[in-house]
């Protein structure tokens, strides 16, 4: 390859060659113009000397000599200063030979080779001048290059292709930029070698991943394993973790058996990333269930709860709903701390949604959380879920909610395809910029058999001490009827005859008696007007009483006490039913 030929056709440098030759004919002329000045200077100079006396001739040497110095020489300058060279005066070849990075020079449509530096030699091998490129520059090809090679010829525009590994394992980023030859248009291929940043920049990603990993573990480590299965309710969770891209967050939720038939739902979004949100999120779930075996209404969680996140990490807050499904009442009482509304879908296919009462996320004090119900009769559906399911980057939230009443009208079926419908409705992947969680519950309408597991009683306790021998009447004959084994059944009317006597004892009106079974389980719980909650005592030989608790602890399951919305208490306990 004739590269004095190339060279006159790189970018700019005709301008420069230009330039260069109108400095040199400046520079003559004015050297020339100095050489005649000095001369003249010099002549004169003889000449003072020659007419005038001493002291005469050195005024005038000093007035000739001094001065033509001066302007030949600036201050600093040498006399014999050679001139600075010009990128001209330098061998392209020479240089591009010496080049670290990889350099190839292809011309015309089928890209022949005309160069390849040491460099490229050394890293793929010596190249045949004038081969096309699609058969010696096969490294090129298997990168993808050769299109990027006809693109560049096209525009006459240089392009970039960033880190790509070659065979070998080294990485390299290519520039490929247009130049002007005589048959018609070349490219210069440079590579540079980002092989070190490229490694760098893996191990990051691994490091990256490795975290994430340890986030999603830890995350869903903490979530419940195994959903518990209330008697009267259908529940199914579903957690996803966003795409790759982000980081995982500390969404959470959870289901928990209160006891007397009725079910705690939460769930929860720390509002933060990584293993330090998913740490905050385990300690939240932790204390939840420690404060729901308390049996508190839900907006006295929430405001236990927003203590203990200001405690746990003051810079992080959380989002929570807190709801209660109770069977006797057909209601879901819940209470929100800055969390998304809950939504209702009747058995008719109304929607509702709890709005309001809400409060601050926890964690930011000094606010009264309270408590609001939503209607929840056999054959409704509701769901729970977090921002992640109806938040859009490009959307108002308050769309993303409306298209989730929107799904959730046409979702059937039972809790787990609803979460997946709901799921594909709105369009999550597993590629989402965010963590979702959703818990869904339904409320199954029973009919024939199956309702008939399902049966419950109540009774008015009207008057004073002759309201005990009614009681124990009606739980008989209740008990009778639904055709328990005796033993069950003679616990159950001690079991009631005892609840009745302690709040006869201590409590106030009105009082009521509700006998309550399920397929799984018997519960008897006695409610009245005094809200002071009893506790298992440990009796002495000779106190008359304070042993009614005692026993109902010792015959049944469970046992526990709550107070009621209204005023008052409930005290239940229940018994397992034998396995048919």
């Amino acid at each position: 390859m004739n590269f004095t030929r190339w060279s006159a056709r790189f970018p700019g440098t005709q301008r420069r060659a230009a330039a260069r030759s109108d400095r040199a004919s400046d520079g003559a002329a004015g050297r020339a113009a100095d050489r005649a000045a000095g001369r003249a200077s010099e002549r004169d100079a003889d000449r003072a000397a020659g007419r005038g006396s001493d002291r005469g001739a050195d005024r005038g040497a000093d007035r000739g000599a001094v001065p033509a110095a001066r302007a030949e020489h600036p201050a600093g300058e040498p006399d014999d200063a050679a001139p600075t060279p010009a990128v001209e005066d330098f061998a392209v070849r020479g240089i591009l030979d010496r080049v670290p990075a990889l350099v190839a020079l292809v011309h015309g449509p089928e890209h022949r080779i005309a160069y390849v530096n040491d460099a490229y030699a050394e890293a793929f091998g010596p190249r045949p001048v004038g081969a096309p490129a699609h058969e010696a520059l096969p490294e090129l090809a298997e990168l993808g290059l050769l299109p990027l090679l006809d693109q560049v010829l096209r525009s006459a525009k240089p392009r970039t292709v960033k880190s790509r590994k070659v065979p070998g394992g080294r990485s390299y980023t290519f520039t490929c930029t247009p130049l002007d030859t005589p048959d018609g248009g070349g490219v210069l291929v440079f590579a540079a070698d980002v092989t070190d940043q490229a490694e760098a920049a893996e191990r990051l990603r691994a490091s990256e991943r490795r975290h994430r990993e340890a986030a999603v573990t830890l995350q869903r480590s903490l979530l419940p394993q195994e959903l518990e299965g209330p008697d009267d309710l259908r529940v199914a969770a579903t957690y996803q973790p966003g795409g790759t891209d982000a980081a995982v967050g500390g969404d959470w939720y959870d289901v928990i058996t209160l006891g007397g038939g009725r079910t705690a739902l939460v769930i929860g979004d720390v509002m933060g990333r990584g293993v330090r949100a998913a740490a905050v999120m385990g300690q939240l779930r932790t204390a939840v269930r420690a404060y729901a075996r308390l049996d508190l209404p839900p907006h006295e969680v929430l405001q236990l709860l927003d203590g203990l996140a200001a405690e746990i990490d003051a810079s992080q807050i959380a989002t929570c709903v807190y709801a209660v499904h109770d069977p006797n009442e057909g209601r879901l009482t819940y209470a929100s701390a800055g969390h998304l509304p809950v939504l209702v879908r009747d058995d008719e296919g109304g929607l509702h949604r709890a709005d309001e009462p809400t409060g601050p996320p926890l964690g930011t004090g000094g606010w009264m959380h309270t408590s609001g119900s939503l209607p929840f009769p056999p054959g409704a559906t509701a769901v729970l879920y977090t921002d992640g399911l109806v938040e859009r980057r490009d959307e108002d939230i308050d769309q993303g909610v409306a298209a989730l009443e929107q799904a959730l009208a046409g979702a059937t079926g039972t809790p787990q395809v609803v979460c997946d419908r709901l799921i594909r409705a709105l369009g999550v992947t597993a590629e989402h910029d965010d963590d979702v969680a959703v818990l869904v519950l339904q409320h199954p309408k029973r009919t024939g058999a199956d309702a008939e597991r399902f049966r419950g009683a109540a009774l008015e306790l009207l008057g004073g001490v002759e309201a005990a021998p009614r009681a124990r009447a009606f739980a008989s004959g209740v008990l009778s009827s639904w055709r328990f084994p005796t033993e069950l059944h003679d616990l159950g009317v001690l079991a009631a005859s005892e609840l009745v006597a302690n709040s006869l004892q201590h409590g106030t009106p009105p009082m009521r008696l509700r006998l309550r079974r399920t397929d799984r389980r018997l519960i008897v719980e006695v409610t009245d007007g005094d809200d002071h909650l009893p506790r298992r005592r440990r009796a002495e030989p000779a106190d008359e009483a304070g042993r009614g608790i005692a026993i109902v602890a010792t015959i049944a399951s469970s046992w526990g006490s709550r107070r009621t919305p209204g005023g008052g208490k409930a005290v239940w306990c229940e018994f397992a039913l034998p396995r048919e």
